[in-house]
Formats: C-alpha cells, sequence, structure tokens
C-alpha cells in the first residue's frame, strides 16, 4: 500500500521524511555521526589507535623491564643471573622492590675473587708437585696429551737430576 508524502505516493520501501524538523534537532549533524547502513570510521581508526598504544606501552614497559638484566649482561656470570632471577621475580609478583634491587646490583661491579683463589691454588700444587687438572674447556684429546707430556718432562727431570 502505498504511502502519502508531501512530495508525492513513494513506494513502501522508502522512507518519508518530514520535511518539518523538530525545534530542539540540529539542523547539521557533525560528521562522526554516521547513519544506520554507513561504516563509522572514527570507531576503526580509535580501535587501532588504541590497539597500537596497547602494544606500544606493553613493548616500552618491558624494555624498561630487562634494563638490569642488559646491564649486567657484562658482568660476571653469577652477577647476571642474580640479577635475572630478580628480574623474573619482579615480574612475577609485581613487586618492584626486587627490581629495584636487581638494578643496584647491575650497577656495582663486584670484584672478582675466584680468578686470584684459582692462581694462588694453581701455583701452591705446582709447589707442591701435584701435576695440574686438565681444564675442562680444553679439548679432551689435547689435555691427556698435556698431562702425559708433563708426567714425562717431570720424569725426565727426575732421571736427569738424580743423575
Amino acid at each position: 500500500m502505498p504511502l502519502a508524502c508531501s512530495s508525492g505516493i513513494i513506494s513502501e520501501r522508502e522512507t518519508c521524511l518530514s520535511e518539518s524538523l523538530h525545534p530542539a534537532a540540529p539542523h547539521h549533524l557533525p560528521g562522526f555521526i554516521v547513519g544506520p547502513a554507513d561504516t563509522d570510521v572514527l570507531m576503526i581508526a580509535v580501535g587501532i589507535l588504541l590497539i597500537g598504544a596497547v602494544l606500544g606501552v606493553g613493548n616500552l614497559y618491558l624494555h624498561l623491564h630487562t634494563l638490569p638484566e642488559r646491564m649486567a649482561h657484562k658482568s660476571q656470570k653469577l652477577q647476571f643471573e642474580i640479577v635475572a632471577v630478580l628480574g623474573l621475580l619482579a615480574l612475577f609478583t609485581h613487586n618492584h622492590l626486587f627490581w629495584v634491587i636487581g638494578l643496584f646490583l647491575a650497577m656495582v661491579d663486584l670484584p672478582d675473587f675466584g680468578t686470584p683463589l684459582r692462581r694462588i691454588a694453581g701455583s701452591v700444587e705446582k709447589m707442591a708437585g701435584v701435576p695440574p687438572e686438565p681444564d675442562p674447556a680444553e679439548n679432551p684429546n689435547e689435555a691427556a696429551a698435556h698431562a702425559a707430556g708433563a708426567n714425562s718432562a717431570a720424569a725426565k727431570s727426575e732421571v736427569q737430576g738424580h743423575a
């Protein structure tokens, strides 16, 4: 059944808008208000901006969170491992004190007591005549050949000393 409109008779599928607007209705709508069948471009743009902002802030947070580990990476292995564990504790417990302690520990250069003590122990063993233990970092074949050479050299020096 056709409807009557001030501009004439229209079909059922078309809508007839009244030419007289409500007095409280604005005469010009802003650009971000869209019709029922149109795409809301502003909502899509804000959604993309929000996803980008969340990823950017998350990346900045994780980059800042790994700062003590990156600082301690140049130091000794034990110090680096302690700082890494403190960083993980801070990440999973949300206790910032662990992160601050890790940052301070990464800033401090701990003295290397292990190397001088190993050298002293090696010198004392050498003076006592104990053959040196093979270094685990060396090739096992080279270490065995080096130990056999040291033993034969010691035997030769003993033989030569007695003769």
